[in-house]
């Protein structure tokens, strides 16, 4: 990344019924953030100068709200999205057991946060208002679907936010290491329905660390399947839509180069709760089959986190993990969790952002063709929980 600009960090107080304006025609700062209530809140953007520019924009803990976007010299150009702003207190004066890795995880301040990156940002104001009436979209899972808050790592669900309409805010309560018995017993769950309205969305992610939890009558067609079934129960009678879906491959491939599943019975117990309660599915199983042997096993290496020595900073030891994704790969899995919405969740896919293009997992788009300026490295690489 290009730093040009010294850390400039911003606040000021916002109201429910106000709105918060920032002028930045001084220079667009790498960080930014506001305090504000819990909620969703329309954030607009005006982009343009003198000079041509090339922004990349992510919100709270490196969610990807809007990639590359770039104005010709001379132009201006205004862009708006929905961010949900969080934290961890609960109606009932309980909070949410983050985990130490949260400890000043943005997701979870009282801020709204905002990052600007790229060859010649050019963000020359920012406007913040309440947006009461957005559709929110809450995320449960674990850390393939997180969002992860340093490089190299990324999960799909921090990329989500890119491919909906302002209007539509990705709430991801997804944490690394968790399966469904620790996302309730830390109180994600009873978060999610803190907040949810009726009609709001929630994804749901889980299997593997589950499969991982051993004691007598564990197993994916006894705990595992009864704890679905509770969520999709506890999420109806708030007036939620509950979407499930299977968790994606591993990057496991035999000498013949063939990819093989780890999961067991657990993706085949998603597709029965879904089948018997009559839930929307994404395949995220078979999506992520087609994708990875498309890919092989050379071309998964550059979507996984595989990184020799000292890429980053504090990375004394090569990055080889076959669980966790780069960005590359996690706005891959987004574009199928994107087509999953598409065919079988038909009234959320109306907040798609109009014109994207069909994406076909089996012909995926190569490594090198879609990249984004990196976040600030961290000062040293923490590899997320649930390997």
């Amino acid at each position: 990344m290009k730093a040009t600009l010294p850390l400039l960090l911003l606040a000021a107080p916002v109201h429910a019924q106000e709105i918060c304006h920032a002028d930045f025609r001084d220079g667009t700062p790498p960080k930014w953030s506001v305090e504000v209530p819990e909620g969703n809140y329309d954030v607009t953007l005006t982009f343009g100068g003198k000079d041509a520019t090339d922004t990349t924009v992510r919100a709270e803990a490196r969610r990807l709200v809007l990639p590359n976007f770039k104005t010709e010299a001379g132009k201006t150009a205004t862009r708006t999205f929905t961010v949900n702003m969080r934290t961890p207190a609960l109606p009932d004066g309980k909070r949410v057991k983050t985990n130490a890795r949260e400890k000043d995880h943005l997701d979870w301040n009282t801020t709204l946060d905002l990052s600007f990156t790229g060859s010649h940002p050019g963000v020359t104001a920012v406007e913040v208002k309440p947006r009461a009436d957005a559709l929110t979209v809450f995320i449960a899972g674990d850390s393939t679907v997180t969002d992860q808050q340093n490089e190299p790592y990324s999960a799909w669900g921090q990329i989500l936010p890119m491919f909906f309409q302002p209007g539509t805010a990705i709430a991801n309560i997804a944490e690394s290491g968790l399966a469904l018995r620790s996302f309730r017993s830390q109180l994600r769950l009873e978060k999610i329905l803190s907040q949810l309205k009726k009609g709001d969305y929630v994804l749901i992610q889980f299997a593997h660390n589950d499969e991982k939890e051993k004691g007598e009558g564990v197993g994916a067609f006894t705990t595992y399947k009864a704890d679905l079934e509770d969520y999709v129960t506890k999420i109806r009678e708030k007036g939620g839509q509950p979407v499930l879906m299977t968790p994606m491959f591993r990057r496991r491939f035999d000498k013949d180069n063939r990819l093989q599943d780890s999961h067991g019975d657990y993706p085949v117990a998603v597709r029965r709760v879904a089948e018997e309660k009559k839930v929307p599915l994404v395949d995220l199983h078979r999506h992520s089959e087609s994708l990875f042997s498309a890919l092989g096993p050379d071309g998964t290496t550059k979507a996984f986190v595989h990184y020799p020595a000292n890429t980053y900073p504090g990375q004394t030891q090569a990055l080889s993990d076959d669980t966790h994704f780069n960005t590359y790969g996690a706005w891959l899995l987004a574009k199928c969790v994107v087509e999953g919405i598409r065919k079988d969740v038909p009234d959320l896919a109306k907040r798609l952002t109009p014109g994207l293009p069909v994406f076909d997992p089996a012909k995926p788009d190569q490594p090198g063709s879609w990249s984004v300026p990196p976040s600030p490295p961290p000062s040293s690489v923490e590899v997320p929980a649930g390997s």
